[in-house]
Protein backbone atom coordinates (compact mmCIF):
# COMPACT_ATOMS: atom_id res chain seq x y z
CA UNK A 1 0.00 0.00 0.00
CA UNK A 2 1.26 3.25 -0.84
CA UNK A 3 2.22 5.74 1.69
CA UNK A 4 0.02 8.87 1.40
CA UNK A 5 3.10 12.01 0.85
CA UNK A 6 4.23 14.34 3.54
CA UNK A 7 3.07 17.71 2.94
CA UNK A 8 5.25 20.94 1.69
CA UNK A 9 7.02 22.63 4.61
CA UNK A 10 6.23 26.55 5.06
CA UNK A 11 8.44 28.48 4.35
CA UNK A 12 11.27 29.43 7.66
CA UNK A 13 9.74 31.24 10.25
CA UNK A 14 11.53 34.70 11.28
CA UNK A 15 13.00 34.68 8.02
CA UNK A 16 13.16 38.53 7.41
CA UNK A 17 12.59 40.46 3.87
CA UNK A 18 16.74 39.89 2.92
CA UNK A 19 16.05 35.80 3.68
CA UNK A 20 13.22 35.82 1.82
CA UNK A 21 14.49 38.04 -1.22
CA UNK A 22 17.20 35.61 -1.59
CA UNK A 23 15.02 32.45 -1.39
CA UNK A 24 13.29 33.70 -4.19
CA UNK A 25 16.48 34.70 -5.96
CA UNK A 26 17.91 31.09 -5.35
CA UNK A 27 14.80 29.60 -7.34
CA UNK A 28 14.84 31.71 -10.30
CA UNK A 29 18.41 31.06 -10.82
CA UNK A 30 17.69 27.36 -10.49
CA UNK A 31 15.30 27.21 -12.73
CA UNK A 32 16.43 29.65 -15.62
CA UNK A 33 19.96 28.92 -15.55
CA UNK A 34 19.78 25.26 -15.51
CA UNK A 35 16.76 23.90 -16.25
CA UNK A 36 16.81 19.97 -16.55
CA UNK A 37 18.60 18.48 -19.37
CA UNK A 38 18.20 14.98 -18.23
CA UNK A 39 15.19 12.70 -16.40
CA UNK A 40 16.05 12.49 -12.82
CA UNK A 41 16.23 8.67 -11.24
CA UNK A 42 14.11 7.66 -8.82
CA UNK A 43 10.54 6.73 -8.69
CA UNK A 44 7.73 9.56 -10.09
CA UNK A 45 6.61 10.28 -6.81
CA UNK A 46 9.84 10.89 -5.18
CA UNK A 47 12.53 11.74 -7.80
CA UNK A 48 15.63 12.53 -7.11
CA UNK A 49 15.55 16.21 -8.55
CA UNK A 50 19.02 17.47 -8.00
CA UNK A 51 20.15 15.32 -11.00
CA UNK A 52 18.09 17.49 -13.04
CA UNK A 53 18.71 20.68 -11.34
CA UNK A 54 22.78 19.95 -11.18
CA UNK A 55 23.12 18.10 -14.53
CA UNK A 56 24.07 15.08 -12.64
CA UNK A 57 24.81 12.74 -16.27
CA UNK A 58 27.06 15.80 -17.71
CA UNK A 59 29.11 15.41 -14.52
CA UNK A 60 29.60 11.75 -15.14
CA UNK A 61 29.72 12.04 -18.47
CA UNK A 62 32.96 14.87 -17.69
CA UNK A 63 34.59 11.92 -15.46
CA UNK A 64 33.07 12.82 -11.79
CA UNK A 65 31.33 9.65 -10.50
CA UNK A 66 33.25 9.86 -7.32
CA UNK A 67 35.69 7.57 -8.45
CA UNK A 68 39.09 7.13 -6.68
CA UNK A 69 37.10 8.32 -3.11
CA UNK A 70 36.01 6.45 -0.21
CA UNK A 71 33.69 7.67 1.70
CA UNK A 72 33.50 6.26 5.72
CA UNK A 73 29.91 6.37 6.89
CA UNK A 74 29.47 6.64 10.56
CA UNK A 75 26.16 5.36 11.22
CA UNK A 76 24.26 2.21 12.02
CA UNK A 77 25.75 0.01 9.60
CA UNK A 78 24.88 -0.86 6.27
CA UNK A 79 23.21 -3.97 4.20
CA UNK A 80 26.44 -4.91 1.84
CA UNK A 81 24.76 -7.63 0.61
CA UNK A 82 21.59 -5.74 -1.19
CA UNK A 83 22.26 -6.07 -5.04
CA UNK A 84 21.96 -2.34 -5.63
CA UNK A 85 24.71 -1.59 -3.33
CA UNK A 86 27.33 -4.66 -4.61
CA UNK A 87 30.90 -3.79 -5.21
CA UNK A 88 30.76 -0.41 -3.20
CA UNK A 89 30.97 -1.60 -0.17
CA UNK A 90 34.20 -2.36 1.21
CA UNK A 91 34.89 -4.67 4.82
CA UNK A 92 34.64 -1.78 7.42
CA UNK A 93 34.22 -1.67 11.16
CA UNK A 94 31.18 -2.60 13.99
CA UNK A 95 31.65 -0.87 17.19
CA UNK A 96 29.02 -2.75 18.75
CA UNK A 97 29.31 -5.42 21.45
CA UNK A 98 29.54 -8.34 18.78
CA UNK A 99 32.24 -6.69 16.44
CA UNK A 100 32.31 -6.87 12.86
CA UNK A 101 32.84 -5.32 9.57
CA UNK A 102 30.28 -3.09 9.24
CA UNK A 103 28.16 -4.83 6.60
CA UNK A 104 25.34 -5.64 8.84
CA UNK A 105 22.57 -2.66 9.43
CA UNK A 106 21.36 -2.73 13.29
CA UNK A 107 18.43 -0.21 13.08
CA UNK A 108 15.50 -1.47 14.37
CA UNK A 109 13.18 -0.02 11.83
CA UNK A 110 12.96 -1.27 8.44
CA UNK A 111 13.79 2.11 7.09
CA UNK A 112 17.78 1.18 8.12
CA UNK A 113 19.44 4.42 8.60
CA UNK A 114 23.10 3.61 7.51
CA UNK A 115 21.58 1.67 4.55
CA UNK A 116 19.59 4.52 3.51
CA UNK A 117 22.38 6.74 3.46
CA UNK A 118 24.67 4.63 2.05
CA UNK A 119 22.29 3.97 -1.02
CA UNK A 120 21.86 8.34 -1.32
CA UNK A 121 25.56 8.14 -2.02
CA UNK A 122 26.82 4.94 -3.91
CA UNK A 123 23.57 2.66 -5.26
CA UNK A 124 23.71 1.65 -8.65
CA UNK A 125 20.07 2.15 -10.16
CA UNK A 126 18.05 -0.98 -10.26
CA UNK A 127 14.63 -1.00 -7.26
CA UNK A 128 12.54 1.56 -8.89
CA UNK A 129 15.80 3.79 -10.40
CA UNK A 130 17.21 4.92 -6.81
CA UNK A 131 19.92 5.99 -7.59
CA UNK A 132 23.25 7.03 -5.59
CA UNK A 133 24.86 10.09 -6.59
CA UNK A 134 28.62 8.86 -6.74
CA UNK A 135 28.44 5.52 -8.04
CA UNK A 136 31.90 5.15 -8.29
CA UNK A 137 33.27 5.86 -4.85
CA UNK A 138 33.42 2.96 -2.58
CA UNK A 139 32.03 3.16 0.95
CA UNK A 140 33.71 2.59 4.43
CA UNK A 141 31.06 1.34 7.10
CA UNK A 142 31.43 2.10 10.52
CA UNK A 143 28.84 1.15 12.76
CA UNK A 144 28.33 2.66 16.31
CA UNK A 145 25.98 1.79 18.78
CA UNK A 146 23.40 4.70 18.62
CA UNK A 147 19.62 5.14 19.88
CA UNK A 148 17.23 2.96 17.41
CA UNK A 149 19.92 0.63 17.15
CA UNK A 150 19.48 -3.15 18.12
CA UNK A 151 22.74 -3.34 19.75
CA UNK A 152 22.90 0.09 21.73
CA UNK A 153 24.40 -0.33 25.53
CA UNK A 154 22.68 0.63 28.78
CA UNK A 155 25.18 3.20 28.91
CA UNK A 156 25.38 4.84 26.09
CA UNK A 157 28.37 5.22 25.07
CA UNK A 158 28.80 4.80 20.82
CA UNK A 159 32.46 5.18 20.34
CA UNK A 160 31.84 8.18 17.93
CA UNK A 161 35.33 9.36 18.76
CA UNK A 162 37.03 5.97 18.14
CA UNK A 163 35.11 5.85 15.23
CA UNK A 164 36.25 9.04 13.97
CA UNK A 165 39.73 8.21 14.26
CA UNK A 166 39.79 4.92 12.89
CA UNK A 167 37.51 5.81 9.26
CA UNK A 168 40.55 8.55 8.74
CA UNK A 169 43.21 5.88 9.83
CA UNK A 170 41.78 2.93 7.33
CA UNK A 171 41.30 5.35 3.96
CA UNK A 172 38.00 7.49 4.46
CA UNK A 173 38.93 10.68 2.12
CA UNK A 174 35.19 11.76 3.30
CA UNK A 175 33.63 10.88 6.61
CA UNK A 176 29.93 11.43 6.80
CA UNK A 177 28.26 11.40 9.73
CA UNK A 178 24.26 11.69 9.61
CA UNK A 179 23.87 11.50 13.13
CA UNK A 180 24.07 14.37 15.92
CA UNK A 181 23.47 14.33 19.89
CA UNK A 182 22.00 18.01 21.39
CA UNK A 183 24.50 19.69 23.93
CA UNK A 184 22.98 20.69 27.27
CA UNK A 185 24.44 24.47 28.46
CA UNK A 186 23.73 23.43 32.18
CA UNK A 187 25.44 20.07 32.22
CA UNK A 188 27.83 20.80 29.34
CA UNK A 189 29.16 23.80 30.63
CA UNK A 190 28.84 25.55 28.02
CA UNK A 191 31.43 23.25 25.82
CA UNK A 192 29.81 23.09 22.25
CA UNK A 193 32.10 19.85 21.33
CA UNK A 194 33.47 16.95 23.45
CA UNK A 195 37.08 17.03 23.82
CA UNK A 196 37.85 13.24 22.32
CA UNK A 197 35.51 14.30 19.53
CA UNK A 198 37.35 17.15 18.20
CA UNK A 199 40.51 15.43 18.66
CA UNK A 200 39.60 12.66 16.19
CA UNK A 201 37.85 15.31 13.99
CA UNK A 202 41.50 17.30 14.18
CA UNK A 203 43.34 14.02 13.68
CA UNK A 204 40.56 13.08 10.55
CA UNK A 205 41.49 16.49 8.98
CA UNK A 206 45.09 16.63 9.57
CA UNK A 207 45.56 13.54 7.24
CA UNK A 208 43.60 15.32 5.10
CA UNK A 209 39.86 14.11 5.00
CA UNK A 210 37.05 16.22 5.10
CA UNK A 211 34.39 15.64 8.00
CA UNK A 212 30.79 16.09 7.45
CA UNK A 213 27.84 15.93 9.83
CA UNK A 214 24.14 16.88 9.68
CA UNK A 215 22.91 19.97 11.99
CA UNK A 216 19.32 18.49 13.28
CA UNK A 217 16.00 18.38 12.72
CA UNK A 218 15.01 20.80 15.84
CA UNK A 219 13.85 23.53 14.14
CA UNK A 220 10.37 23.89 15.37
CA UNK A 221 12.16 22.88 18.82
CA UNK A 222 14.39 25.29 19.27
CA UNK A 223 16.94 24.35 17.33
CA UNK A 224 19.80 23.36 19.93
CA UNK A 225 23.37 23.02 19.58
CA UNK A 226 24.31 19.43 18.23
CA UNK A 227 27.83 17.34 18.08
CA UNK A 228 29.54 16.50 15.99
CA UNK A 229 28.42 19.35 13.48
CA UNK A 230 29.27 22.03 15.59
CA UNK A 231 32.90 20.87 16.26
CA UNK A 232 35.57 23.02 14.74
CA UNK A 233 36.66 21.98 10.96
CA UNK A 234 33.16 20.12 10.66
CA UNK A 235 31.18 21.01 7.60
CA UNK A 236 27.57 21.13 9.19
CA UNK A 237 24.24 20.41 6.66
CA UNK A 238 21.13 21.44 6.50
CA UNK A 239 18.33 20.82 4.21
CA UNK A 240 16.47 22.45 1.50
CA UNK A 241 13.52 21.15 -0.68
CA UNK A 242 12.93 21.24 -4.39
CA UNK A 243 12.58 25.15 -4.40
CA UNK A 244 15.27 26.04 -2.83
CA UNK A 245 13.50 26.54 0.34
CA UNK A 246 14.94 25.55 4.06
CA UNK A 247 12.24 23.28 5.79
CA UNK A 248 10.64 24.21 9.02
CA UNK A 249 12.49 20.84 10.60
CA UNK A 250 16.14 21.87 9.77
CA UNK A 251 17.89 23.38 12.89
CA UNK A 252 18.67 27.21 12.34
CA UNK A 253 22.70 27.31 13.87
CA UNK A 254 25.19 30.22 14.03
CA UNK A 255 27.83 27.61 12.95
CA UNK A 256 26.17 26.33 9.70
CA UNK A 257 28.15 25.45 6.87
CA UNK A 258 25.90 24.60 3.84
CA UNK A 259 22.47 23.38 2.63
CA UNK A 260 21.24 20.46 0.63
CA UNK A 261 18.67 18.22 -0.43
CA UNK A 262 16.80 16.93 2.39
CA UNK A 263 13.23 17.10 1.39
CA UNK A 264 11.15 13.84 -0.13
CA UNK A 265 15.01 11.77 -1.00
CA UNK A 266 14.20 8.53 -1.87
CA UNK A 267 16.05 5.67 -0.16
CA UNK A 268 16.20 1.97 -0.29
CA UNK A 269 15.64 0.36 2.70
CA UNK A 270 17.87 -2.37 5.05
CA UNK A 271 15.76 -4.92 3.90
CA UNK A 272 15.94 -6.25 0.14
CA UNK A 273 13.27 -5.22 -2.62
CA UNK A 274 11.60 -2.28 0.49
CA UNK A 275 12.34 1.44 -0.30
CA UNK A 276 11.25 4.70 1.89
CA UNK A 277 11.31 8.20 1.05
CA UNK A 278 11.92 10.78 4.05
CA UNK A 279 12.90 14.01 4.57
CA UNK A 280 15.80 15.15 7.31
CA UNK A 281 19.36 17.05 7.67
CA UNK A 282 20.14 13.19 7.60
CA UNK A 283 19.57 12.78 3.54
CA UNK A 284 21.15 16.54 3.41
CA UNK A 285 24.50 15.35 4.82
CA UNK A 286 24.42 12.06 2.39
CA UNK A 287 23.88 14.32 -0.91
CA UNK A 288 26.60 16.74 0.98
CA UNK A 289 29.07 13.87 0.94
CA UNK A 290 28.63 12.03 -2.20
CA UNK A 291 28.93 15.84 -3.83
CA UNK A 292 31.92 15.89 -2.42
CA UNK A 293 33.21 12.91 -3.93
CA UNK A 294 32.35 14.15 -7.14
CA UNK A 295 34.13 17.27 -6.79
CA UNK A 296 37.34 15.39 -5.91
CA UNK A 297 37.02 12.46 -8.21
CA UNK A 298 37.59 15.70 -11.05
CA UNK A 299 40.21 17.17 -8.34
CA UNK A 300 41.95 14.35 -7.41
CA UNK A 301 45.41 16.19 -6.89
CA UNK A 302 43.43 18.99 -4.58
CA UNK A 303 43.59 18.59 -1.11
CA UNK A 304 40.40 18.53 1.57
CA UNK A 305 41.10 21.96 2.08
CA UNK A 306 40.67 22.89 -1.29
CA UNK A 307 38.31 20.77 -1.92
CA UNK A 308 36.10 22.38 0.71
CA UNK A 309 37.21 25.74 -0.18
CA UNK A 310 36.19 25.21 -4.34
CA UNK A 311 32.85 23.79 -2.59
CA UNK A 312 32.22 26.92 -0.73
CA UNK A 313 33.45 28.83 -3.41
CA UNK A 314 30.68 27.64 -5.84
CA UNK A 315 27.30 27.73 -3.35
CA UNK A 316 23.82 28.71 -4.75
CA UNK A 317 22.12 31.37 -2.60
CA UNK A 318 25.86 32.34 -1.73
CA UNK A 319 26.32 34.95 1.09
CA UNK A 320 29.56 36.30 2.45
CA UNK A 321 28.24 35.81 5.95
CA UNK A 322 26.78 32.29 7.49
CA UNK A 323 23.00 32.60 7.50
CA UNK A 324 21.29 30.71 10.31
CA UNK A 325 19.24 29.05 7.95
CA UNK A 326 21.18 28.39 4.77
CA UNK A 327 24.77 28.88 6.14
CA UNK A 328 26.78 29.95 3.45
CA UNK A 329 24.41 28.86 0.88
CA UNK A 330 23.36 25.48 -1.35
CA UNK A 331 25.49 22.98 -2.49
CA UNK A 332 25.58 22.84 -6.29
CA UNK A 333 28.77 20.28 -7.27
CA UNK A 334 27.93 21.17 -11.34
CA UNK A 335 28.92 24.97 -10.39
CA UNK A 336 31.85 23.47 -8.44
CA UNK A 337 32.96 21.49 -10.73
CA UNK A 338 32.87 23.75 -14.11
CA UNK A 339 33.74 27.67 -12.29
CA UNK A 340 36.95 28.83 -12.31
CA UNK A 341 38.10 28.76 -8.81
CA UNK A 342 40.87 30.26 -7.42
CA UNK A 343 43.80 28.02 -5.43
CA UNK A 344 43.57 30.56 -2.57
CA UNK A 345 39.71 30.90 -2.57
CA UNK A 346 38.85 31.51 1.07
CA UNK A 347 37.48 28.67 4.10
CA UNK A 348 36.34 29.87 6.85
CA UNK A 349 35.67 26.13 7.78
CA UNK A 350 39.60 24.77 8.29
CA UNK A 351 40.28 28.59 9.10
CA UNK A 352 38.48 27.76 12.30
CA UNK A 353 40.75 24.87 12.76
CA UNK A 354 43.85 25.86 11.65
CA UNK A 355 45.96 26.65 15.24
CA UNK A 356 44.76 22.99 16.52
CA UNK A 357 46.43 21.14 13.49
CA UNK A 358 50.04 20.94 14.57
CA UNK A 359 50.61 18.36 16.45
CA UNK A 360 52.77 19.45 18.92
CA UNK A 361 50.37 22.46 18.83
CA UNK A 362 47.90 20.01 19.87
CA UNK A 363 49.15 18.45 22.75
CA UNK A 364 50.81 21.60 23.68
CA UNK A 365 47.55 23.88 23.72
CA UNK A 366 44.96 21.25 24.65
CA UNK A 367 41.59 22.58 23.07
CA UNK A 368 39.61 25.17 25.81
CA UNK A 369 37.37 21.83 25.88
CA UNK A 370 36.96 19.33 29.28
CA UNK A 371 35.91 15.70 28.67
CA UNK A 372 32.53 15.62 28.95
CA UNK A 373 32.60 11.82 27.92
CA UNK A 374 30.57 11.02 30.98
CA UNK A 375 27.81 12.60 33.16
CA UNK A 376 27.88 11.73 36.97
CA UNK A 377 24.59 9.25 36.38
CA UNK A 378 27.21 7.40 34.28
CA UNK A 379 25.30 7.95 30.97
CA UNK A 380 27.21 9.28 28.14
CA UNK A 381 26.66 13.01 27.39
CA UNK A 382 24.83 13.04 24.63
CA UNK A 383 22.87 10.38 23.64
CA UNK A 384 22.86 10.81 19.97
CA UNK A 385 21.58 8.51 17.22
CA UNK A 386 20.96 9.65 13.35
CA UNK A 387 19.10 12.42 13.32
CA UNK A 388 14.90 12.70 14.46
CA UNK A 389 13.13 12.36 11.72
CA UNK A 390 10.33 15.09 11.77
CA UNK A 391 7.90 13.03 10.05
CA UNK A 392 7.54 9.19 9.33
CA UNK A 393 9.84 7.90 6.74
CA UNK A 394 6.89 6.53 3.53
CA UNK A 395 7.48 3.53 2.05
CA UNK A 396 7.59 3.57 -1.25
CA UNK A 397 5.98 0.90 -3.36
CA UNK A 398 6.50 0.01 -7.14
CA UNK A 399 4.07 0.67 -9.55
CA UNK A 400 2.39 -2.94 -11.33
CA UNK A 401 3.53 -2.89 -14.75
Amino acid sequence: MRGSPLGRPARPRGAGLFVRALIAFAVALLVSVAPPAFAAPGPPDAPEWWFDTWRVQSLWDGGARGQGITIAEIDTGVNASLPELAGSVLPGRDYGPNGGNGHTDHAVDAFGHGTAMASIMVAHPRLMGITGLAPAARLLPVAVPLRGTNDAPPSGHDHLADAIQWAADHGGKIISMSLGGTRDPSKDKGVPCPADEQKAITHAISKGAIVVASSGNSGQKGSPVEEPGVCLGVISVGAVDSHGTVPVFSSRHRYLTVTAPGVNVPSLSRVAGQAFRGDGTSQATAVTSAALALIWSKYPKLSGRQIVARLLATLDHRMGKRDPSYGYGIVNPQRAITARVPANAPNPVYDALTPFLVADSLKARALPMPDARRRRDGSRSPVRGPGRRPWPQVALTQADP
